[in-house]
């Protein structure tokens, strides 16, 4: 096998933790919309705890694309 098709191979499947991170992502915005459907006085709260939690969930998408970019351009 040719060493530049392993580091593409490699690099395609260091990016599935992706799905995680966009399942996560639309599972905190889906909560945080739901509860601020039920109680719209605490909407502020939430929108504050929501954007942390995709902050969170796009921390590891960002850390799949950086392992992608070092097999790529570094290994």
């Amino acid at each position: 096998m040719n060493v530049d098709a392993a580091k593409l191979i490699g690099a395609g499947l260091s990016m599935i933790g992706t799905i995680g991170a966009g399942v996560g992502i639309g599972l905190v915005v889906s909560g945080a919309v739901q509860g601020m459907a039920r109680n719209p006085g605490y909407s502020g709260n939430l929108l504050t705890n929501m954007i942390l939690g995709i902050a969170f969930c796009e921390a590891m998408a960002i850390y799949c694309l950086v392992i992608a970019f070092l097999i790529l351009f570094v290994f």
